[in-house]
């Protein structure tokens, strides 16, 4: 006896994709409309506490995002599995890492260009891939949605790299996550952190090359699909 449409592996998976890609639509534009109507309402004074006010969501979002990692490893997202990863390692290292240890970096205004950076992105990145797992197609969104990263991935770290360059005072005065380890070996952070700026842009390269790739194979198949109907 077959199963019902809705019980079947297919469906079920769908149905998870979009309730996951819904909740992240649903959190990053409250993120997105708060910090634009706290700008409208106060002015340049909403930017130094962006992160007081939405930086939970900010968080929550972030942590959930993760799930793609595990969404790709198990093949229910038709995605590569590095270049995600890379992506949402440079938000979680400068999200938890950097902006959440220091409450002096939590009130600088590249905080706020950040989270304007990274919303802008993913509203449009999570309402393409809700509707593509319902299967509608937009010709403009679709166009948008491999486009629009193309000027903000690189602001994106651009930004991510002055907020590091910022931190890097509080965590030489602070000494927060430099520790000493047996043998007279010790981490210094801000060193780890200067590193990491390194990679960061060593990284860019790998995801911004990989990306283009992608939109390219994209436009293509959605301009055939065009030429057919």
């Amino acid at each position: 006896m077959a199963l019902p449409a809705w019980l079947q592996p297919r469906y079920r998976k769908n149905a998870y994709l979009f309730i996951y890609y819904l909740v992240q639509f649903c959190g990053h534009s409250w993120i997105f409309t708060n910090m634009t109507v706290r700008f409208f309402s106060f002015g340049k004074d909403s930017m130094v506490d962006t992160f007081y006010a939405i930086g939970l969501v900010m968080r929550l979002c972030q942590s959930l995002s993760l799930l793609e990692l595990l969404h790709i490893y198990v093949g229910i997202e038709s995605s590569h599995l590095l270049p995600r990863f890379l992506q949402l390692t440079e938000r979680i290292i400068i999200l938890f890492v950097v902006i959440t240890s220091q409450e002096e970096v939590q009130e600088k205004y590249v905080v706020c260009v950040l989270f304007i950076f990274w919303n802008l992105l993913d509203m449009v990145r999570y309402t393409y891939s809700m509707l593509s797992v319902l299967g509608i197609s937009y010709a403009v969104l679709t166009w948008l949605s491999q486009t629009l990263w193309m000027p903000i991935y690189p602001l994106c770290v651009l930004a991510e790299a002055f907020a590091i360059y910022q931190s890097l005072p509080y965590f030489e005065s602070f000494g927060t996550y430099s520790t000493k380890l047996p043998f007279d070996l010790s981490i210094y952070f801000p060193y780890v952190l200067k590193i990491y700026l390194i990679m960061l842009f060593m990284g860019m390269y790998f995801t911004y090359s990989h990306l283009y790739s992608e939109r390219r194979d994209i436009l293509r198949v959605s301009s055939m699909k065009k030429k057919k109907t």
